[in-house]
């Protein structure tokens, strides 16, 4: 007759022992694991100039190498500051649920720590991996400001929204101890810690930096310079973005399986049903309208990817498409808010429901770090669920509109500050950033004359009221 074993108290207590004794050990690795984690860091990292791309191809040639600069630098800025402290503010030992400390500033203790509590990678792998997450946060945001924000303040704004915003949020979902992840708030991928925080940041900065030179004539929908690029960039973040979602299950294992085939099938729901809305809308399908569906669909399942099964991600999916494709309708067609690339819609709203749902369909089976959620039996997992989702927007929010308001209030004043730091002038912005901030235009304009020349004799002859220092437009009206 067979027998059942059951576990007593001090057989888990041995097993607890023995999982923190593979944590302290260097060679708790997995080589599976590790390589997995690895490939998922190279195409996380592949997603930032895929991001360039994508956003390149959308907006007018004369700002492509704007965006380019952008992405590269805020890059290397962020990769940096997580080498020298972020990695440690967010991971290392909790002060009271809010933020770590300095232990592993510069990677230091990594190596002889060998892996993170339950893994089974290198804590120098998770490290790295974790940067590519926190290096483009914040650069997600450039789809909102672009085409007027200033480089200058662009860096200014990136460096400190990475440390006030991004850290602190992270520490507080993602650490084991922040006090979050202690009321349950899950976020596989990145829902509320990403896509969340950067949503509303976007929409702040849309609102503080207003419209666009003839808004009132394109409605926030420029001709875009290359579509091809566009669509190049978009099937290089539809590619990465099975390192972003099925990289954070840390192994290669069932769980990324589940979190490769939530993606799939939600980046496929996405592309279809914002396809069909583009039809019913516009009587054609829209080539926009297909690449927006599919990085929503991305973007929407990415918090729950690990948390719940295919079945139910396709339901979620067809939600995350229309709230999206409505999203853009309504913010930017009714409301008039110039987010340029519709970062609040795509990735905001798509995430803020993804994360919601999570409340209602997570499969605890899945994943053991998860929790059951309503159709389980746990209906309170929705009220965590909205908790981070809400702290997530209001943290973001106001300390978006801290960082840059003060700015906005010198525009009712017409402070020349506002126009050398913040945004272009209109003559600047018909310019192009690429010729009034980066000095490059002709690497790939091919215009035989300078720029500033060609302005001139459109406008027939240099408007007196333009003040040019070192070659750049400060002010018109």
């Amino acid at each position: 007759m067979d027998t059942v074993a059951v576990a007593t108290d001090n057989d888990l207590a041995a097993v607890a022992g023995r999982s923190r004794a593979v944590a302290e050990d260097p060679h708790c690795y997995d080589d599976g694991d590790t390589a997995w984690v690895l490939l998922a860091t190279i195409l996380v990292l592949g997603m930032m100039p895929a991001l360039a791309f994508f956003e390149a191809g959308l907006l007018r040639a004369k700002n492509t190498l704007s965006i380019l600069t952008q992405i590269m630098v805020g890059l290397s800025a962020n990769a940096l500051l997580w080498y020298l402290f972020g990695f440690s503010l967010v991971y290392s030992e909790t002060n009271g649920g809010i933020i770590g400390g300095f232990k592993y500033s510069f990677y230091l203790n990594l190596h002889e720590l060998g892996c993170l509590d339950g893994q089974t990678i290198p804590a120098l792998t998770f490290a790295i991996f974790q940067c590519m997450f926190a290096a483009i946060t914040p650069l997600l945001i450039t789809g909102s400001i672009a085409e007027r924000m200033r480089f200058g303040f662009f860096i200014y704004f990136v460096v400190a929204w990475e440390i006030i915003v991004y850290y602190p949020l992270a520490h507080w979902v993602w650490n084991k101890d922040g006090w979050l992840a202690k009321l349950n708030v899950l976020d596989f991928a990145g829902g509320i810690v990403i896509h969340t925080s950067a949503g509303v940041a976007s929409l702040v900065m849309a609102l503080l930096l207003g419209h666009r030179a003839n808004f009132a004539s394109h409605k926030g929908e420029v001709t875009p310079s290359n579509i091809p690029l566009a669509a190049t960039g978009a099937a290089l973040l539809w590619m990465g973005w099975y390192g972003f979602n099925a990289g954070s299950a840390l192994s290669s294992g069932g769980l990324a399986t589940i979190a490769v085939a939530n993606t799939t099938v939600a980046s496929a729901v996405g592309t279809i049903v914002w396809a069909g809305l583009s039809a019913a809308h516009y009587r054609h399908v829209s080539a926009l309208a297909v690449l927006n569906g599919a990085i929503a669909g991305l973007a929407g399942i990415t918090p729950a990817s690990g948390f719940i099964t295919p079945s139910w991600a396709c339901l979620v999916a067809v939600f995350i498409a229309v709230g999206g494709f409505y999203g853009v309708y309504i913010l930017k067609h009714k409301l008039h808010i110039d987010d340029a690339l519709d970062v609040s819609s795509v990735h905001g709203i798509t995430g803020i429901i993804g994360s919601l749902a999570i409340g209602f369909f997570s499969d605890k089976s899945l994943n053991p770090n998860g929790h059951d959620g309503a159709i389980h039996g746990h209906p309170e997992l929705i009220a965590s669920q909205l908790l981070g989702v809400a702290v997530a927007a209001a943290w973001a929010g106001v300390w978006t509109l801290i960082l840059a308001g003060p700015l906005r209030i010198l525009r009712h004043f017409d402070h020349p500050i506002y126009w050398k730091t913040f945004k272009l002038s209109k003559a600047e912005e018909d310019l192009g950033l690429d010729h009034v901030e980066h000095g490059a235009v002709r690497a790939y304009h091919g215009l035989e004359h300078d720029p500033m020349d060609v302005y001139a004799e459109s406008a027939g002859g240099y408007d007196s009221r333009l003040q040019i220092n070192n070659r750049h437009v400060y002010k018109t009206e």
